[in-house]
């Protein structure tokens, strides 16, 4: 069976809209509702952790907490760490920690020296939990690199946005946006 012509689906017409839909679907943060707690953190081992030493939630209270889930391998995890070192820059002062969650996507990228080495090359300073069994990722039910997780000073997810972001963008003011506005919350 044939469709009219004026109805007929054109396969290039199809992908466009489906990778539009996938672009903006990135682009825009999910509001956490309701938000829930943030798993605690799944590995405590001293070596299992780069820029610090392991941390828990309780560590963190009274923070806003970024929680940036990458792997070393994923181009959008790179071209987003400048924008999230200059976030890291903006916001120094303020009661805002970054977390990094390593979240390998393939067996080559479990190797800690090279998560350490990548560290050290996109100059992240912040603290990374190496999470090569994917525990963090499975409780913080996630399904994408780059995510970012923003946790009020509670310790709930309010928000999370996905994608690669970059300074200026709408991605990254809407992230600004969302972390001024859980700053401004009563710890």
């Amino acid at each position: 069976m044939q469709l009219p012509s004026r109805i007929r689906l054109r396969p290039t017409r199809i992908l466009l809209t489906l990778a539009s839909l996938v672009l903006v679907g990135c682009l825009q943060a999910t509001e956490i509702s309701p938000s829930r707690p943030l798993p605690e953190f799944s590995h405590r081992a001293s070596d299992q952790w780069i820029n610090s030493v392991p941390l828990s939630i309780q560590d963190l209270r009274g923070k806003v907490l970024l929680v940036d889930v990458w792997t070393f391998e994923c181009w959008n995890c790179y071209r987003s760490f400048p924008w999230l070192n200059a976030l890291e820059q903006k916001f120094s002062g303020e009661p805002l920690q970054l977390i990094g969650i390593h979240s390998p996507e393939f067996d080559r990228e479990r190797k800690i020296s090279s998560v350490r080495a990548k560290a050290v090359e996109f100059k992240l300073r912040h603290p990374i939990m190496i999470d090569n069994d994917m525990r963090y990722w499975r409780a913080l039910d996630n399904h994408y690199w780059p995510a970012y997780y923003l946790v009020d000073r509670k310790g709930r997810i309010r928000y999370r946005f996905v994608g690669e972001t970059h300074e200026n963008s709408k991605q990254a003011k809407a992230i600004e946006a969302a972390i001024r506005s859980l700053l401004a919350e009563p710890a």
